[in-house]
């Protein structure tokens, strides 16, 4: 999710968005849904200057003297007590939605008392007035573009920068909004692929930051139920602007993706569509505590860079809110006074063991499920907008794991799935951008969808700065010809998820481009036609059909995270056609490693996968990592999949466990010591993942220490020193088994991917491991 850096100033430049009128039509407002009316805006200010601003759940005091005490109290009983910070600022968190809140700053005859304020429920409705009364600037930056800002439902005021595709008064325009964390709403940095791609295709951008970053005013908060807010007011605001028709989407990949799920949930009513790409479905499982092994990776860097870009006062803050303030702009310079208020992410990533301990309070107090708060695949029911998801399996920052969230949408939501091999980039390839482009069209732009002449033209260069070659096109549009009710009836009846294999292998291009080999589409995911194929660890490192006989051996392995590289990749440009990578292979002793027979047909595998272990260990707890990789008639490995899974976190879920998907609790009460010496049942998810092996190749499963097998995911495994010994038992009493989901798929040929060329899928010379060290059990 870090900012994506892949296009120099020069391109863009040269690249820059022509103003051109849309060829949407205009359709007006619709009606808002009837919600709870809020109360007016919460906000006093007393003859001091000192700011007392009521907020949903929580209450800001800005303005105040450095180091006075300060008192919340309701109708004279205190609820909370603090000092005033260096900005001059503090905010209260967790209280009831209650009018009469007081501020009581400083003692003895200096005391002041600030006038009654509201804290608001989040389940209250602004004022319809709140966003017509608002007027975004789209003229400031010359051409048919501005930078302003938008007042939320509290009083903060959120930094926006508008570009539309002609002059206003040529509306009105559908409009998309990308919101983030990062810099959307910088004039002049940021990431800048949909800002120029989609003013030409006809829509109003509107970039706008999340409250405590950028310009925006307010206290970060990873992911808060009041960011989310912020989106249904911000969406709000641009469906009332003179130059907009009504019609608003999201749009914005990794954080700005992320970002569009918890804004859906609030389910603005002028937001007909979102297109998160490159995403997650839980910020716990899926990527900070994968199989509950705190990454601290790219989990943990992502937020440090959070903590440190947004902080104040800040020598490293983003160069243009700097520039901004150093200009005058008074609006953005006290905006930074609840910065020493921010959340601090690396205290709740180190203090969150669980996803129930990791959930935001303030959320329980509307909606009592507050344990899903940061799970988006614990909301999506929720999610009334039409949803197009598109994501890698290995995805190098947020994981595979966001596919589990696919079946978790209400049955009547429209969604559609793309899944693909690759990295964070795939989300933004010739197939995935004709297809947001579709959705756009025809749920915010009401029109048969066509890519814009712009974008074909500038798609090249952007694929270019990605991969370092070029050669690639947006396919032709597919709704040529058609009415605008037969080209969203004949979309609305298509197979919902579709599978993008072997990119990077395309016939007829270089290794590494952003093409798939082929492609299928299915009706679900989980796809309806899986069948669960078995294999069964067996003594020798095999993997066969039959399970172990009473008597077999276990396996021994010593694991030790220091033993092979922490990543597998040693810097350069992951996104690139030919990564730099370094895939070690496994360290005898260390690992365990398992091989089918050379496969007798070719196999499609897509879905999640299971590790089924009975295990045991000479300590009380420790750390697995699982890997599958093909083994292909020509010598090489090429990497495939991982599963990881702190054992005292094995407690499965049995509602939402499968076969294919092991699911677990991870839940405090829920976890368990191993007793050393005695076998456990231990299953391991391996992530979502699609993979064609093809017939004369063999299936490897590999069982290890976590670590080495991904460019940016590192564990915080401790290392052993060889002290922990580990046993994986396979006789017919304790059966350890490979499960995988095996799909029809689509004819690839019958030769594997050469190496290098999938995207994300790195190789190495298979080396023949040592045999596995056989234990006698009883």
């Amino acid at each position: 999710m870090r900012s994506i850096r892949w296009l120099s100033i020069s391109v863009i430049v040269a690249l820059s968005v022509p103003a051109l009128a849309s060829t949407a039509s205009a359709t007006g407002h619709r009606p808002e849904r009837g919600a709870r009316p809020a109360a007016s805006r919460p906000t006093v200010t007393d003859a001091s200057g000192v700011v007392v601003r009521g907020s949903v759940h929580q209450l800001a005091v800005l303005h105040a003297p450095v180091g006075e005490p300060i008192t919340l109290l309701r109708k004279g009983t205190t609820i909370q007590t603090a000092i005033v910070d260096d900005l001059g600022s503090f905010n209260f968190h967790n209280l009831k939605a209650r009018s009469g809140y007081t501020v009581e700053i400083g003692t003895g005859a200096t005391k002041t008392v600030s006038e009654p304020v509201t804290v608001l429920d989040a389940r209250d409705t602004p004022p319809q007035s709140l966003y017509s009364g608002q007027q975004l600037d789209v003229s400031n930056l010359g051409g048919n573009s501005g930078y302003s800002y938008l007042t939320t439902r509290d009083g903060t005021t959120l930094s926006v920068t508008v570009v539309l595709p002609g002059p206003a008064d040529k509306g009105p325009y559908p409009a998309v909004m990308e919101y983030s964390g990062y810099d959307p709403s910088s004039p002049s940095t940021g990431q800048p692929q949909y800002k120029l791609l989609l003013p030409p295709s006809g829509y109003a951008w509107v970039g706008v930051n999340i409250r405590g970053s950028g310009c925006s005013g307010g206290a970060f908060n990873f992911f808060e139920n009041l960011q989310s807010l912020d989106g249904y007011d911000a969406i709000e605001t641009i469906a009332a602007q003179p130059w907009s028709d009504g019609h608003v989407g999201m749009v914005g990949i990794s954080y700005a993706g992320i970002s569009q799920l918890f804004v859906a949930r609030s389910r603005p009513p002028h937001l007909d569509a979102i297109t998160p790409v490159s995403i997650i479905d839980d910020t716990w499982r899926g990527t900070l505590y994968p199989g509950g092994i705190f990454n601290n990776g790219f989990a943990l860097h992502w937020a440090t860079e959070r903590v440190e870009q947004n902080k104040w006062p800040n020598d490293r803050a983003p160069g243009w809110v700097k520039d901004r303030i150093a200009g005058g702009d008074t609006t953005c310079a006290d905006n930074m006074l609840l910065r020493g208020q921010n959340v601090d992410l690396l205290k709740q990533t180190y203090d969150h063991p669980n996803p129930s301990s990791a959930l935001d309070p303030e959320f329980t107090y509307d909606f009592p499920n507050g344990s899903d708060s940061l799970a988006p695949a614990e909301f999506a029911n929720q999610i009334t907008a039409k949803v197009l998801l598109i994501g890698a399996w290995q995805d190098e920052q947020t994981g595979g794991h966001w596919a589990n969230m696919i079946n978790r949408f209400a049955p009547t939501t429209l969604v559609k799935v793309i899944g693909q091999n690759g990295v964070h980039t795939e989300a933004l390839d010739p197939t995935t951008l004709r297809a947001t482009t579709e959705m756009l069209d025809l749920y915010v732009g009401h029109r048969v969808p066509a890519v814009s002449g712009f974008m074909r033209a500038f798609a090249p260069a952007l694929w270019t700065a990605i991969t370092g070659i070029g050669g690639m096109s947006i396919p032709p549009d597919r709704f040529a010809g058609a009415t605008y009710d037969n080209a969203r009836a004949w979309y609305e009846a298509e197979q919902r998820v579709q599978i993008l294999w072997e990119t990077g292998n395309a016939e007829g291009f270089a290794p590494g481009t952003l093409m798939p080999r082929g492609a299928s589409v299915y009706s679900a995911w989980p796809i309806a036609e899986t069948h669960a194929r078995t294999w069964h660890l067996r003594t020798n490192g095999r993997l066969r059909k039959q399970p172990g006989a009473n008597h077999d051996p276990a396996d021994e392995y010593r694991p030790d995270p220091t033993l092979r590289p922490r990543t597998n990749f040693k810097g350069g440009n992951i996104w690139g056609a030919d990564p730099n990578y370094d895939w070690q292979p496994v360290v005898d002793g260390a690992s365990l490693s398992y091989l089918t027979a050379p496969l007798r047909h070719t196999i499609s595998v897509a879905g999640t996968g299971s590790v089924d272990l009975w295990i045991k260990s000479n300590a009380t707890d420790d750390d697995v990592q699982v890997t599958i990789s093909e083994v292909m008639p020509n010598g090489q490995e090429r990497y495939v999949q991982n599963g990881w899974l702190k054992l005292s976190h094995r407690k499965l879920d049995a509602a939402r466990s499968t076969q294919l998907n092991p699911y677990h609790s991870d839940e405090l009460s829920d976890m368990r010591d191993i007793t050393p010496g005695r076998f456990v049942s231990a299953r391991v998810a391996l992530l979502p993942f699609a993979h064609q092996f093809r017939e004369g190749s063999q299936i490897r499963l590999t069982i290890q220490a976590p670590g080495g097998d991904r460019p940016e995911w590192a564990f915080d495994t401790p290392a052993t020193n060889g002290s922990i010994v580990n046993l994986v038992a396979h006789d017919d009493s304790r059966p350890s088994r490979l499960v995988l989901p095996i799909v029809p798929g689509p004819d690839l040929g019958a030769t594997p991917a050469p190496c290098p060329s999938t995207r994300a899928q790195p190789c190495r010379a298979y080396v023949v491991p040592a045999p596995n060290h056989s234990v006698p059990t009883s």
